[in-house]
């Protein structure tokens, strides 16, 4: 049997199942580890709209955190969505208290359809206290642009935005470059370096849950033992092909199929 891990993912729950702590748990358990979640938000939505969204309680939260680490210690964890600053406060919190390890902060600010999911007093909290926790961070362009306070229309431009993410962590800053045309790039800067994730763009609009996805894969491999770009490139390959498996559910951006 393989070597299983203990992957956790503090994030909000898609009713749709397509991403969230819902994708999270597929693309653990299609890497081969096994998945435990801190639920942070209860969301109503399908593929063509998030309709609400609300926060667990912080005593919810931090007793989650609690009974997870004090139990079933994650070899990675995986930050998510977030709600509001005071549980995104709590996560920091329990993270810095019980020392956890290869921490993989997904910024997720806005929804696909333009919703805010973290409020601004959160996403205050995840850059003075979860982004210096973290082994790596995943922001999309617009996610990067709200935290460079910048405009980013062209991989150079990526560049200068990791560089201003990178002064504020201690690990490595991934721009993903789904949002501009060709192929699809993302960019990583790690400890000074720079590696360039390119793939042919899949023919397939479905791709909600990539971002979701995507961190699960690099805090699977980080617990495996990669190194963050080969974490990276290792999440890059996996989501390239649940992207081209084609699967087309729902009447707008529909979810991937996690177990290609």
């Amino acid at each position: 049997m393989k070597d299983i891990r203990k992957i956790l993912s503090c994030a909000g729950s898609d009713s749709c199942g397509g991403a969230g702590i819902q994708a999270d748990i597929k693309t653990i358990s299609a890497l081969g580890h096994f998945a435990m979640t801190a639920v942070t938000a209860l969301t109503a939505q399908n593929t063509t709209e998030v309709s609400l969204a609300q926060a667990v309680s912080p005593e919810m939260m931090k007793a989650q955190l609690d009974m997870v680490f004090t139990d079933i210690f994650p070899d990675a964890v995986k930050v998510g969505m977030l709600m509001n600053g005071e549980n995104a406060a709590i996560i920091a919190d329990r993270l810095e208290f019980y020392k956890a390890e290869h921490i993989v902060c997904d910024t997720v600010i806005m929804s696909t359809g333009g919703r805010q999911l973290l409020d601004d007093d959160g996403i205050e909290v995840f850059i003075n206290k979860l982004m210096p926790l973290a082994e790596v961070i995943t922001p999309n362009i617009p996610e990067a642009q709200r935290l460079c306070k910048m405009k980013i229309s062209t991989p150079t431009d990526m560049e200068n935005a990791a560089r201003a993410l990178s002064g504020i962590t201690k690990g490595g800053v991934l721009i993903k470059g789904g949002h501009l045309e060709g192929n699809a790039l993302d960019i990583l800067l790690y400890k000074g370096k720079f590696y360039y994730l390119e793939s042919p763009r899949a023919d397939n609009p479905n791709t909600h849950g990539t971002g979701c996805t995507l961190s699960s894969a690099i805090a699977c491999g980080l617990a495996e033992g990669m190194s963050v770009p080969e974490a990276a490139e290792y999440a890059k390959k996996y989501i390239t092909k649940v992207i081209s498996a084609g699967l087309d559910l729902g009447r707008g951006n529909g979810p991937m199929w996690h177990f290609v």
